[in-house]
């Protein structure tokens, strides 16, 4: 078998094959230059027009790129955009919803071209502006955009970040009287793959009421995750009032699942009223702290504690809108409740102490009232906070700090319905007894009318007064009732025109001799108790009625009978005008030598009484005090007596005699 030897190839041959494929090598290359070229030089403003009838196509709303359109193409696309500006809703006076110096949008190329998935690492936004309105006529805000149905079925875009470099956020509830105005700056987040986190820093009005705003928020996009929790951590500022509110919500744009913790001071709960729209009464500054959730239209601020003055505050609330009037359901507990800071509920002014500024305007009324000689508040009611909401709250305080009066606990239960108020009950644990009333306030007229009904049962004599005075070992329970209508606006003005009936009472008792030869005036007993040793005698009884008629006080009965001593009274007391006015008449049942019997005046006002002897008449023994011992406690107050000592008083069976 022979072989074929190869075939040369003639070096014309292959010269004739080079230059046939050169003409297609170099169209290839002339065609990628060219695309090269192209890209590079090629003007991608000539794109504005078509994105622009795109978005308002699918928005209803005009996009208007003022400046430069940019693409640099790569694994990821980065296009920018100059003076972007976004229209706002028809009905808004502001033609402008958002707008930007600058637009950079960085998009993922492979994703996009083969599986049509939207994946966006980053937008950046150069002081961007952002306009969020309510529709002041109603229906939807102009944020509720409505994009068309996605006809291709298309997944929605993977934004991943943003960053916002000196933007502003304006918030315009006209209806509400709220605008707010905030900058806005990016600052990278502390964990690995979040979002950035956006600073805030601004104010404006809320309300109508200046204020101040600033903290720190989770990523605009995170807004747009309706079933995520969104974090925020900011606070408040309005006047004294401030507020600190961390934590998560869901759907913040319509206010929805609130779970987050809520800080709130000031110097006075009254001042929450233009803010919030709840009113409360007068107070000392306070600081609260509490878990803060919303479900549909009721708030709830539960196991929040705090300091309300000097006295520790905690529990829960509620407040539920979207009724004729906000309604405030609350349960509060007091373990140590400082009396003082009780006065704003009757127009006074709490004392101050340390901590805190007390709100100005009560440090002047409290000036006001103290020049003016006075003891009974006469601040007037705001019939218009009375009638703005309803409310069913409920105080007990554990103990109460009172150092000039004999209380021990308290339990109210506010109710309020349209300016018609009751506290049912108030009740005061007194001296080992208690004070039980209740009180309502009528406040659908334009004058208020009141009316109180109270008991007083088992008060201990000895615990009214201090443990080292001379009536501090006295023995006997106290009963009564009270029983007072009045109209008036303020505490001063009920009382002023206050008609009804008071009255106490006292069964058997002891109480320290050296007191009651005092008050009769004995100087020989007194100086043999005083150098001696003070003893106790046994009282029978006592008792005051009085009939009240336009806010007088007059004595139907008044008397205290011991074995030593009756003492018998009368006189007025004049609420409106705050003067005292009794005569006070001692009959020492024994012998003495140096007995003046003088009769003692229990005169001066309020602020400064008085107590003396009545010179004038000294010495003088009148047929009036004879027949003033044959007086007998009214059949009405014989029930209230508290007979004590586990002894009978025969009070009625003496002086009937």
């Amino acid at each position: 078998m022979t072989s074929t030897p190869p075939q040369k190839v003639s070096p014309r041959r292959r010269f004739g094959q080079l230059t046939a494929s050169r003409p297609l090598r170099i169209s290839a290359l002339v065609v990628f230059v060219a695309i090269v070229l192209l890209v590079v030089m090629w003007d991608w403003n000539w794109f504005k027009g078509p994105v622009e009838r795109l978005v308002e196509a699918r928005t209803g709303r005009a996009l208007v790129i003022g400046g430069d359109l940019d693409v640099d193409l790569g694994r990821t696309t980065t296009v920018r955009a100059d003076s972007l500006r976004f229209a706002n809703a028809d009905w808004s006076e502001s033609e402008t919803m958002a707008s930007a110096d600058r637009a950079e949008i960085r998009i993922e190329t492979f994703p996009l071209l083969f599986k049509r998935e939207v994946r966006v690492p980053e937008i950046r936004l150069v002081k961007p502006i952002l306009l969020l309105e309510t529709n002041p006529e109603g229906g939807a805000a102009n944020w509720d955009i409505d994009f068309g149905d996605d006809k291709e079925g298309g997944t929605p875009a993977q934004v991943r970040g943003l960053w916002v470099d000196a933007g502003h956020l304006r918030y315009l509830d006209v209806p509400g009287r709220t605008d707010l105005d905030v900058r806005l700056s990016s600052r990278e987040s502390a964990e690995a793959g979040r979002a950035p986190a956006i600073t805030i820093e601004g104010g404006g009005n809320w309300t109508g009421n200046e204020f101040t705003l600033e903290g720190v928020v989770e990523s605009l996009l995170a807004l747009q995750d309706t079933d995520k929790p969104y974090r925020i951590d900011l606070r408040a500022r309005a006047g004294a009032t401030r507020a600190h509110v961390r934590g998560s919500l869901v759907a913040p744009l319509q206010l929805q699942d609130f779970d987050v913790q809520f800080a709130l001071s000031g110097r006075n709960l009254a001042h929450l009223y233009p803010l919030i729209g709840i009113a409360m009464p007068d107070t000392p500054p306070y600081a609260l702290d509490g878990r803060l959730t919303r479900d549909v239209d009721t708030w709830h601020y539960d196991g929040f504690t705090g300091k309300v003055g000097q006295s520790d505050l905690g529990g829960s609330a509620a407040v539920t809108l979207g009724r004729e009037r906000p309604f405030l359901k609350a349960d509060l507990v007091s373990k140590r409740l400082d009396f003082d800071d009780l006065a704003g509920f009757v127009g006074g002014a709490p004392d101050h102490e340390d901590g805190d500024a007390l709100d100005p305007e009560l440090v002047e009324r409290e000036r006001r009232l103290a020049a003016s000689g006075r003891v009974i508040p006469d601040t007037p009611y705001d019939l218009g906070k009375l009638r703005s909401m309803d409310a069913d709250v409920r105080l007990r305080a554990q103990r109460i700090n009172a150092p000039d009066l004999p209380l021990n606990d308290m339990d109210a239960h506010l109710l309020l319905e349209a300016g018609l108020a009751r506290l049912d009950p108030l009740n005061f644990g007194v001296a080992g007894g208690d004070i039980r009333s209740t009180i309502r306030l009528d406040a659908r007229k334009d004058t208020i009318q009141t009316r109180l009904q109270a008991t007083v049962r088992r008060i201990d004599l000895g615990g009214l007064f201090k443990p080292d005075t001379l009536a501090g070992d006295a023995v006997g329970r106290i009963g009564g009732a009270f029983n007072l209508v009045g109209t008036g606006n303020s505490v001063a003005a009920m009382l002023g025109s206050a008609d009804g009936d008071v009255a106490v009472g006292m069964g058997a008792g002891r109480v320290s001799n050296l007191l009651v030869e005092l008050a009769g005036i004995d100087i020989y007993e007194a100086l043999k108790y005083l150098i001696g040793k003070d003893q106790q005698i046994p009282v029978r009884c006592a008792f005051a009625d009085f009939g009240v008629q336009d806010g007088v006080m007059e004595t139907r009965a008044l008397a205290f009978d011991t074995t030593d001593t009756i003492i018998i009274g009368e006189g007025t007391i004049d609420l409106g005008e705050e003067r005292l006015d009794l005569l006070l008449r001692p009959r020492p049942k024994d012998r003495s030598f140096l007995a003046l019997r003088t009769p003692l005046t229990i005169g001066g006002s309020f602020s400064q009484p008085s107590f003396r002897p009545d010179f004038a008449r000294l010495g003088l023994r009148g047929a009036l005090a004879l027949a003033l011992g044959s007086i007998a406690p009214p059949a009405a107050l014989l029930a209230t007596l508290e007979l004590g000592g586990g002894e009978d008083s025969d009070c009625g069976g003496s002086y009937a005699k």
